[in-house]
């Protein structure tokens, strides 16, 4: 399995902008291999930004290359080319990690 993290700081208030935009159906919901997409958001309180974690797991990364390679991502960078990032954006981070083992409690698989 292979996890992306997408670790997106902004503006304090600003959080929603970017729950709604990752929320809503893509053309990745329908790729062969995706398992599901986390929307996530820091409740440790800062005094002047938020944080929203996006984690999205796929089952290979033969999986995540062919969602990188599909005209349906290709088209959305080209759209959004040479456009201005967000000004509630302060940072991203993506970070890709290879599933190595999962533990489960003793309730987890119920």
């Amino acid at each position: 399995m292979l996890i992306q993290t997408r670790t997106i700081v902004v503006q304090k208030g600003k959080s929603d902008l970017v729950l709604e935009r990752f929320s809503k159906e893509s053309p990745m919901d329908a790729m062969e291999g995706l398992i599901d997409k986390t929307i996530m958001v820091n409740r440790k309180k800062q005094e002047d930004c938020e944080e929203v974690m996006i984690m999205i797991r796929w089952r290979s990364l033969e999986d995540w290359k062919n969602w990188e390679k599909s005209d349906a991502h290709i088209q959305g960078h080209r759209q959004n080319r040479g456009q201005p990032k967000p000004e509630h954006i302060i940072s991203v981070t993506v970070n890709m990690y290879e599933l190595n083992a999962v533990r489960e409690g003793a309730n987890g698989a119920q």
